[in-house]
């Protein structure tokens, strides 16, 4: 692991030095990450989040989506000749990744017409350095990985490589050092001041005693709205179980349903279901006690805005607080008394409140571990293993089937009948 780091140092500092040349000998300009899942959405958050400390002289681009509109809208605003990809993928036999990296390296070789500059402008990350090769990356520009890291677990890694890159490799051993910081908090505090071991057995009061089926994630910073799907694939990925550890079914609720957005957008959308939906949702909000802009009345009205949702959920309002605030309003007692009964909430909503002193690459470093220790602690509870994700792996299986029968048009009655039909649908489009 070290080694790796020290080598990720070295090119690192090489890129942002200007030492790094692409084939043309001009400076890198703009670094693409193509992957998918764990490989992206980790790498693409902690980026977006930390904005206030990227180089400036350096762009930092996200690939994923096999949608061919994803890569076609990144590279159009591209220079070959100063552009470096990093192919990310674990296995590095994953379809989206390798197609995506097919299509640029098609595109780059299209420019510079020399299958040499394939070496200046190409590097991966994988548990498999060999399957990188034989996709003819150079041996040198390969960062290795092991098999026992988890990919929803790996920005900690080499895969954080565009991490490093986009805000420097001091910062990017700051996020780490946040991270161990938690790791130490989790590993030697008592259970009942232990907060991913609290968060846990939140999640688990509410969802197995509750029956509540979701939880929210609302960042009350414009920096981490990446924070959210980030966690959607952390913790559903890795509790959306029904077979416990032995390989026997489970007859209880394991992870809920995770989604959010930032506040206070929020705030105009689906907070009205929050208040006075049918559903318990336990909400998480996170905020920042300093902001990196200069907007302080805005920030402290974004405070105001995190500290009034979580007030509301908890105290409601009542019939009658209801029918006088109309009063107040000057609502005649007729109408008051008609729309009382519309406003009543009932409080006594759960929610959790972070609050960081500010974003940073420390704190930050902390507040995903935080939360990859609560999803651990959730899985040992629930008697699951964590760490695998069999239902994705059926639906890449069942996909590389379906494109061999678009192609050949082959195959087709082994597919179910609707299968069947929706690629005939496909396949006799004009």
């Amino acid at each position: 692991v070290n080694d790796t780091l020290h080598k990720m140092q070295i090119f690192v500092n090489a890129v942002l030095d200007g030492q790094w040349h692409g084939y043309t000998d001009k400076r890198i300009t703009d670094v693409v990450n193509i992957g998918i899942g764990g490989s992206d959405l980790g790498p693409r958050m902690v980026v977006d989040a930390l904005q206030a400390y990227q180089q400036q002289h350096l762009q930092v681009h996200f690939i994923a989506n096999i949608d061919g509109t994803d890569i076609s809208n990144t590279l159009e605003k591209l220079n070959p000749e100063s552009t470096l990809f990093i192919i990310a993928s674990k296995s590095f036999t994953t379809i989206e990744t390798l197609t995506n990296a097919k299509t640029a390296r098609n595109w780059l070789l299209n420019h510079l017409h020399d299958t040499k500059s394939v070496r200046h402008h190409f590097v991966a990350v994988s548990a498999k350095p060999e399957r990188a090769i034989e996709f003819g990356i150079a041996k040198e520009n390969v960062f290795a990985f092991w098999d026992w890291v988890g990919g929803r677990y790996s920005l900690w890694s080499a895969i954080g490589l565009p991490i490093a890159l986009a805000i420097g490799m001091d910062n990017f051993h700051a996020l780490l050092s946040g991270a161990r910081s938690m790791d130490t908090h989790f590993r030697f505090q008592p259970l009942k001041a232990n907060m991913p071991v609290i968060m846990a057995l939140l999640t688990i009061w509410y969802n197995n005693f509750y029956q509540t089926t979701s939880e929210t994630i609302i960042p009350y910073d414009e920096h981490l709205k990446l924070l959210p799907p980030y966690l959607q694939q952390l913790i559903m990925e890795s509790n959306g179980k029904s077979i416990n550890k032995d390989g026997n079914a489970i007859d209880y609720p394991t992870s809920p349903v995770i989604w959010g957005n930032v506040g206070s957008n929020g705030q105009h959308a689906f907070h009205q279901l929050l208040h006075q939906g049918q559903q318990i949702i336990p909400i998480d909000f996170i905020i920042a006690l300093h902001n990196h802009h200069p907007l302080q009345e805005q920030h402290e009205l974004l405070f105001a805005n995190c500290l009034a949702q979580s007030q509301a959920l908890l105290m409601g309002r009542t019939k009658t607080q209801a029918y006088n605030e109309l009063l107040t309003e000057g609502i005649n007692e007729s109408n008051a008394k008609k729309l009382a009964p519309h406003k009543i909430i009932s409080g006594n909503k759960p929610s959790n409140t972070i609050v960081m002193q500010e974003l940073n690459p420390n704190s930050l470093g902390s507040l995903i571990a935080l939360y990859e220790h609560k999803t651990f602690v959730e899985g040992i509870i629930w008697q699951i293993n964590s760490f695998d994700q069999y239902g994705v792996e059926l639906g890449k299986q069942a996909a590389t089937k379906i494109s061999a029968a678009i192609t050949s048009g082959k195959g087709l009655k082994d597919f179910d009948s609707s299968t069947e039909s929706l690629i005939e649908k496909f396949k006799q489009r004009s």
